[in-house]
């Protein structure tokens, strides 16, 4: 089993502290989030968890509890992009708080175990495509040596999304604009050391350079947890999750989180809807 902490909201940021009492307490109870009077009890014994997968946008809240961590195989999902407080309001300055953060955080835990999420991605009024190349640049220079790899994807629209992107101008590439940013994209990313992958988008994408990325991986685990090499580590299941997007190469999780519960207010965002 893999637990993934959290598609629905930011538990690093937000609920560190009921995160470190759940661990303590060896379970967590989730809601169905169609049916909330459906609970289920999951076990959170290290022996029975293959890993944990954690999304977030600003760990820093979490940094001093990593150690809850220590028995079990993880990693982090970190959002980090160059979108100001226009698009994500409830963020510290990228430049000066969280790329030293990103450091910080593979610096203690290992590059392994930090994968950097440059999504999504928009064009507008001010987010042109050269706009994201040269800021794609900055953050990279600045992020090379402390991950493995990027994780993109593209802005996908829901009824509160679309309202709430109004005023940005956002708009849609023609198909030869859009391949010529992506190639450009994963020349960047290459001359940083950087594996560029792309989340729940078409295969097509891999005659541009960009692989498919698998967000909760099991490879991954497996790597982290030192399996076959070291005694004890066992395989994770890599068993595609079914309830995900048709592109998804995402491993079969559990999701411990809830909707409409994180505070950080992007207006992309399609986890809180109420």
């Amino acid at each position: 089993m893999i637990i993934s902490a959290s598609r629905r909201t930011d538990i690093p940021a937000f609920y560190f502290r009921w995160l470190g009492n759940r661990l303590r307490e060896g379970f967590v109870l989730v809601k169905n989030p169609r049916n909330p009077r459906q609970v289920r009890r999951i076990s959170l014994a290290p022996e029975e968890v293959d890993g944990i997968v954690l999304w977030t946008k600003n760990p820093a809240p979490m940094l001093p509890m990593l150690s809850a961590l220590e028995p079990y195989a993880y990693y982090f999902q970190f959002t980090l992009t160059p979108y100001g407080t226009d698009v994500e309001p409830g963020l510290p300055d990228k430049d000066s708080v969280m790329v030293p953060v990103f450091q910080e955080l593979s610096e203690r835990v290992g590059k392994e175990r930090v994968v950097w999420r440059y999504d999504p991605i928009f064009f507008g009024d001010v987010q042109t495509p050269q706009w994201h190349l040269e800021r794609f640049h900055e953050l990279a220079a600045r992020l090379s040596g402390y991950t493995e790899e990027c994780v993109i994807s593209f802005l996908d629209y829901y009824r509160n999304t679309e309202r709430q992107m109004r005023g940005l101008g956002v708009r849609e590439l023609p198909p030869e604009e859009k391949a010529a940013f992506l190639r450009k994209l994963a020349r960047a990313a290459a001359s940083y050391g950087l594996s560029l992958k792309a989340c729940a988008e078409a295969p097509a994408l891999g005659a541009l350079g960009i692989g498919a990325s698998s967000c909760i991986d099991a490879a991954r685990l497996e790597r982290i947890s030192g399996y076959p090499q070291r005694p004890g580590s066992r395989p994770v299941p890599d068993v595609r999750d079914r309830n995900q997007r048709p592109f998804c190469g995402c491993a079969a999780s559990v999701d411990v989180g809830a909707y409409n519960t994180c505070a950080h207010g992007c207006r992309y965002c399609y986890a809180n809807y109420d």
